[in-house]
């Protein structure tokens, strides 16, 4: 299959399935965690969307609560699709760090 092929049928797909297509190449990079950041002084160090003070853990705290990708892209429109997709892949694997920083949030 070209690539020429398979943007055809990329755009073909519903959103849903595009943001699945999305996770599936995010999750392909392995753990580069590529447009995710984490700096000492921004955000508590927490992981975060790049170049944004977005934590992963507001988002999947967020999805958690109800709020779909679609909310999530218009509550924060300086993410993308990609971003979302990254977050979640980062959040998978790391459910222990974002259970704390959940936790952590709550409290304060």
């Amino acid at each position: 299959m070209t690539l020429k092929e398979l943007e055809q049928q990329l755009l073909a797909l519903s959103s849903g399935e595009k943001l699945q297509a999305i996770q599936l190449l995010a999750q392909s990079l392995g753990n580069n965690w590529q447009g995710i950041e984490k700096t000492p002084r921004v955000c508590g160090g927490e992981a975060r969307i790049a170049k944004t003070r977005i934590p992963i853990w507001v988002l999947v705290e967020a999805r958690r609560l109800g709020y779909s990708d679609a909310d999530l892209l218009t509550s924060y429109p300086t993410i993308t699709a990609t971003d979302l997709a990254y977050a979640w892949v980062y959040a998978e694997a790391h459910r222990n760090e974002i259970k704390l920083a959940i936790e952590h949030n709550q409290v304060a």
